[in-house]
């Protein structure tokens, strides 16, 4: 009797809030969406997270810890590679100075022949030096260049290092110059490339098996590889292969905990997650300079920059599976588990039950395992995917190429690398204001050909020395853009694919970005050695393109996060190419819904009467 009673409600409820549907509120007790409706309010999954909270305690912990706090310690793991690699300026030992009350501007001027730098100007050789026994010179008070063969030859005696501004790097410990010189190139090579392929393989754990375990996985080997990876130096090929391990992970390392805080938050708050680990990757990279100055010596930097990942173990117990992911692949008791947690941690009550959520979430179609192909089956996901791809393809080679060349231009190489990580922060604050005032898509397009226009007076001006701060400035400029796109691109990224694949969708364009990045290095070396302006000509029409492409994506502001493949292939149909978002008229703050008025999500204060308690 009470089971028919029951049905009967269920029944009541279901056609009551179809009614309410077609008057603009949620959806009924089955939460079947409406595809034409993309706002959040038309989202089941936020109703069970205010019962849960969904902007409390747990999220604050959450997002300092694991989102900024992580952020910050990937960071130093993942970029104290590019410090330590640095190779300063050098020249041939040449013996015989030590007999002579020459400078050493003199000695070498004596010593080495000349070369042109990459603006074509004239400096002392790095690799080569004059075919001569100086210390056989008898009386240096009457010799002069004259007597000197030109004939030169490769370094015969090692190198020496300026070492004005660190006493050591890895290069100068273990000579990685002139014939080793793209043994530095190689490493960052090595690293896009493992970048690439897990990628691949955790984008993929993370839909299949858990964003959870994948995390772990990160953390542990990013670390272990790091770490490792400083006692391997004196082996190149054990150097790489840490180093490649590192890279395997990094990209899920920051993945991961960012998708489970986006997942269990409002939607009010996505952009701020993004801005909470942009905020700790950037804290992170301006603070690792001055560390390494301060230092002096790679190991002791290495050492200290690369434990703090690890430390981050200590918290894990406040690490939970994503619950809209368990839903999605029909785990309702283990996430009723993950929505008790959060609940018990925001001192609320969750009383939804197994058999409760899987009405919620009934559906006719059998649960199906995506692949990355999935996200090519559909006109409109196929086109979102190949625009964030590119999108990814320009930030990533863009960041890189900026990045690595800042440590090697002229002057201090720990304030160009701060100059380039300092404007980061002021990028995301810019980014989080223009991405939820006027949308994601227009910040990012603006910002792309904001970038490509900044590159023509630096293609004009870079050759003069003279304009050399002119160049620090517009590259910190293009950095500061590139920020701001970044922060932009992430956070597009993580609305428009579905659960069921938004991590292979993120890491899909982080392998395509990862597989084009391994040019950013070769474009640094190109940089260095022949034109300095030459990444800045390939940098400019990525950009432009980037900045025409992005205006074709869908706008993600304002709408729910799509749950299903279907859903987001609709995603973003009814958009006008004229246009900035809207907020839905409807649209409160999630803090102060009392769930039991029904404001919010009538369906669940139906499903806390006693009628419906199992």
């Amino acid at each position: 009797m009470g089971d028919n009673k029951t049905m009967k409600d269920m029944h009541e409820l279901d056609s009551n809030n179809r009614k309410a549907s077609a008057a603009g509120s949620v959806a009924a007790t089955s939460f079947q969406m409406d595809l034409d409706d993309e706002s959040e309010l038309n989202d089941p999954f936020q109703a069970l997270m205010e019962k849960a909270g969904n902007h409390g305690r747990y999220q604050t912990l959450y997002n300092y810890v694991f989102v900024a706090g992580l952020a910050f310690a990937g960071a130093l793991v993942y970029m104290n590679i590019i410090l330590a690699l640095n190779i300063p300026d050098h020249w041939c030992t040449v013996p015989g100075r030590e007999l002579t009350n020459y400078t050493l501007d003199e000695w070498r001027h004596i010593t080495l022949p000349n070369q042109k730098d990459n603006r074509g100007l004239e400096k002392f050789s790095s690799c080569e030096m004059y075919d001569m026994n100086f210390t056989g010179v008898d009386d240096w008070s009457t010799w002069n260049v004259s007597q000197r063969t030109n004939q030169t030859t490769a370094c015969q005696n090692g190198w020496s290092y300026d070492r004005t501004w660190y006493e050591s790097s890895i290069p100068t410990d273990q000579h990685w110059v002139c014939a080793k010189d793209l043994f530095v190139t190689n490493v960052f090579v090595v690293g896009r490339v493992t970048e690439v392929v897990g990628s691949f393989v955790f984008g993929q754990m993370g839909d299949i098996f858990g964003r959870r375990p994948v995390y772990y996985v990160s953390v542990i080997f990013c670390s272990v590889g790091r770490l490792w990876s400083i006692v391997c130096t004196s082996s190149y090929t054990w150097f790489l292969i840490m180093s490649g391990i590192v890279g395997f992970t990094v990209n899920s390392l920051f993945q991961s905990p960012q998708i489970i805080g986006m997942e269990i938050s409002r939607e009010q708050d996505r952009s701020r997650i993004a801005f909470f680990q942009s905020c700790g990757w950037s804290v992170g990279t301006t603070l690792m300079p001055l560390l390494y100055w301060w230092l002096g010596h790679w190991d002791s930097f290495m050492w200290l920059t690369s434990v703090p990942t690890a430390l981050v173990l200590i918290f894990s117990k406040y690490v939970i599976e994503s619950p809209r992911w368990l839903i999605s692949k029909r785990r309702f008791r283990d996430a009723i588990v993950q929505f008790k947690k959060i609940a018990k941690f925001n001192g609320r009550t969750f009383d939804v039950s197994e058999k409760e959520l899987a009405e919620i979430y009934r559906r006719d179609t059998q649960d199906v395992t995506y692949g990355i192909a999935s996200l090519f089956g559909g006109w409109r996901l196929a086109r979102n995917t190949i625009i964030m791809g590119f999108s990814w393809c320009v930030v990533a080679v863009s960041y890189f190429t900026l990045v690595l060349f800042s440590s090697r231009m002229a002057g201090n190489p720990f304030l160009n690398f701060l100059f380039q990580s300092i404007v980061e922060i002021p990028a995301y604050i810019v980014g989080k204001y223009m991405g939820d005032t006027y949308g994601r898509r227009f910040t990012n397009s603006v910002s792309f050909l904001i970038s490509s226009v900044t590159c023509l007076p630096i293609i004009m001006y870079a050759s003069d020395k003279q304009y050399e701060a002119l160049m620090t400035y517009l590259s910190a400029f293009i950095k500061f853009l590139n920020a701001l796109t970044f922060f932009t691109v992430n956070l597009q990224c993580l609305e428009i694919y579905p659960t069921c694949m938004r991590q292979t969708g993120i890491a899909l364009g982080t392998i395509v970005a990862n597989a084009i990045g391994v040019l950013a290095p070769y474009l640094v070396y190109l940089g260095t050695t022949v034109d300095i302006r030459a990444p800045y000509y390939i940098l400019g029409t990525l950009f432009l393109l980037g900045g025409i492409g992005a205006l074709f994506l869908p706008e993600t502001l304002h709408k729910k996060l799509p749950d299903t493949m279907e859903e987001a292939e609709h995603f973003g149909r009814n958009d006008k190419f004229f246009s900035l978002p809207k907020a839905p008229a409807a649209l409160q703050d999630a803090d102060t819904v009392d769930v039991s008025t029904g404001k919010m999500a009538p369906e669940l204060a139906k499903l806390n009467q006693q009628a419906y308690a199992p």
